[in-house]
């Protein structure tokens, strides 16, 4: 069975769409079979790996709200070993439209069951905010990467959804753990960007990643050019850290 990795923090722009894409091919450049699922509404991963939002026919949506084969959604990308489940803009009003349904914080667990095995790695993209499709995710998944921010408010809102992934792991998915805690949007010349680094690692220790993601041009520039920035210039330090990071990942899950 592969291993299934949500990417959450309810905070925006603290990177969990480019985590999700350079950490993904990043996997499949190692030569690990990979899969995206896009679990956020503004369905940005599909853009980042050469998919036209456009042409998508089948959505993670249709899967979990219409019961929609999984099969159907998976989309191959330019990159070897990485395919992908887009999202779509009606992933918004799927929270309601699921409300009443049983079993709705189980919905994509079960959507992904006929193709867990099919991947080494599942890595889930979710959304900026603790809702119903977030809770979803956190269910199907075996672990969760934190993406963190350097910056001032950095430790703020993490204890909200700490407690979330503890009330999750009580009641909905025993299992659930922290893959870690990454830091990113790293910059070596500001002093604040060094003492988040100092507080995090004091107040999680052991669960925070020895890689760090610096800011770098070729991270930014990646998307508009529909590649993973491993692909965009694989000598970039935003790359280089992603890589790092995708061995990290597969050291501490073989240990």
């Amino acid at each position: 069975m592969g291993k299934v990795i949500a990417i959450a923090n309810q905070k925006g722009g603290v990177g969990k769409t480019t985590t999700a894409i350079n950490l993904a091919a990043s996997l499949a450049a190692l030569e690990k079979k990979t899969l995206i699922i896009d679990a956020d509404p503004q369905a940005n991963s599909a853009s980042g790996v050469g998919i036209d939002p456009k042409s998508i026919e089948v959505s993670i949506y249709e899967c979990m709200v219409d019961g929609a084969p999984i099969e159907n959604a998976i989309l191959e990308t330019n990159t070897e070993n990485l395919h992908l489940i887009p999202s779509n803009i009606d992933l918004v009003g799927a929270e309601i439209e699921m409300v009443n349904l049983e079993g709705r914080e189980e919905k994509m667990k079960q959507a992904i069951a006929p193709i867990s095995d099919s991947y080494d790695y599942i890595i889930i993209d979710c959304s900026p905010s603790l809702g119903l499709i977030t809770i979803n995710a956190m269910t199907a998944a075996h672990s969760i990467i934190i993406p963190v921010q350097c910056e001032y408010f950095a430790l703020e809102g993490l204890g909200k959804l700490l407690n979330t992934i503890k009330i999750i792991q009580t009641r909905l998915n025993t299992e659930l753990s922290i893959e870690g805690i990454l830091l990113t949007m790293y910059d070596t010349r500001l002093r604040l960007s060094n003492q988040v680094v100092e507080e995090v690692r004091m107040h999680f220790q052991d669960l925070v990643f020895d890689t760090i993601i610096p800011r770098n041009i070729k991270l930014s520039e990646s998307p508009s050019f529909g590649v993973p920035a491993l692909e965009h210039d694989a000598d970039s330090k935003g790359a280089i850290s992603y890589l790092n990071l995708a061995k990290e990942i597969i050291d501490n899950n073989t240990l």
